[in-house]
């Protein structure tokens, strides 16, 4: 049971890691396309004003260690009553 429980693991780890790469590679691939009468010269400029100030920045990070300690938390617990399930009823 241990095996196919580390097998799943090992898959499920591939299978995140290739959903992240192909939602991150679609825009690695994006082009822009020439409108009709082809346009000649440089591309307009884009002036990106604004972004997640730090207060932002940190407030997310706080957000993510907590669910992080929270989910960690919880499997260890269920972990460790599962073994003294086991222990006693054996």
């Amino acid at each position: 049971m241990k095996r196919i429980t580390r097998i799943l693991g090992i898959l499920a780890g591939v299978g995140g890691a290739l959903l992240g790469i192909l939602v991150t590679s679609s825009a690695a691939f994006a082009y822009e396309v020439p409108a009709r009468g082809g346009a000649t010269g440089p591309p307009p400029s884009v002036i990106i004003n604004g972004g997640v100030t730090a207060w932002q920045v940190a407030l997310i990070a706080l957000g993510a260690a907590l669910f992080a300690s929270f989910v960690a938390v919880r499997a260890d617990r269920s972990r460790a009553a599962r073994r003294q399930h086991s222990a006693t009823s054996a």
